[in-house]
Formats: C-alpha cells, sequence, structure tokens
C-alpha cells in the first residue's frame, strides 16, 4: 500500500482549525465546548509522540476527514435537497440495503447487460 499523499496543513494549523470548529460548535464555556476541547487536545496529545511520517499523514488525513465530514453536515442541514439525499443514503445504510443499480463509482450500471 502507498503512502497518502502529503497534507498540505501543519499539524499546529489542524489544531488550530479543529479549536475554531469547536468555538462555532458550542460557543462559550458550556459544558459541551469543555467535553470537545478536552477530546481535541486529547487526541492531539495522544499521538504528540508519533515520528513516522506515513502515520503523521495518515492522523492529519483523519483531522481534516473529521473537519470535511462537519462542514458537509452543516451544508446539509442548510441545503434541502443534500439534506434529503443524506437522509436517504443514512436511511438506506441503517437498513443494510444500498443501491443495486450504481456501480462502484457512484455512476448508473447499464442494465441492458
Amino acid at each position: 500500500m502507498s503512502a497518502p499523499a502529503p497534507v498540505q496543513r501543519t499539524a499546529i494549523q489542524l489544531f488550530r482549525d479543529c479549536f475554531r470548529l469547536v468555538r462555532h460548535i458550542a460557543p462559550g464555556h458550556s459544558p459541551k465546548a469543555m467535553a470537545l476541547k478536552i477530546m481535541v487536545r486529547g487526541e492531539f496529545a495522544k499521538s504528540k509522540d508519533v515520528t513516522n511520517e506515513v502515520e503523521i499523514e495518515a492522523l492529519k488525513a483523519g483531522a481534516i476527514r473529521a473537519l470535511s465530514n462537519y462542514m458537509l453536515y452543516e451544508s446539509g442541514a442548510k441545503d434541502k435537497k443534500l439534506g434529503s439525499a443524506m437522509k436517504k443514503f443514512n436511511d438506506d445504510t441503517r437498513k443494510g440495503t444500498t443501491n443495486s443499480n450504481l456501480s462502484p463509482s457512484g455512476t448508473e450500471k447499464d442494465k441492458s447487460k
């Protein structure tokens, strides 16, 4: 397996981005805000001694994925069409059903075959 592509953001930048997101989700000093801050600090502290470049890139990619997932979630809440598509996908996933008409790339399969 090849190494993931290098992430352009530094660990410090990602840490700050995570804290900005916490301030956006739970402003002030509410219990939710404090719990999120503790969680973010803990996750970064857990990885502070990692020196392997491949592991560092994987950890950075995970942080970016978490930030991206939240942004997608927020977009779905504001955009009715995206929100309904996300809800349908989640409902189908929970039921264990998938759209068998889609190929792995997400495009419609040719039914004539």
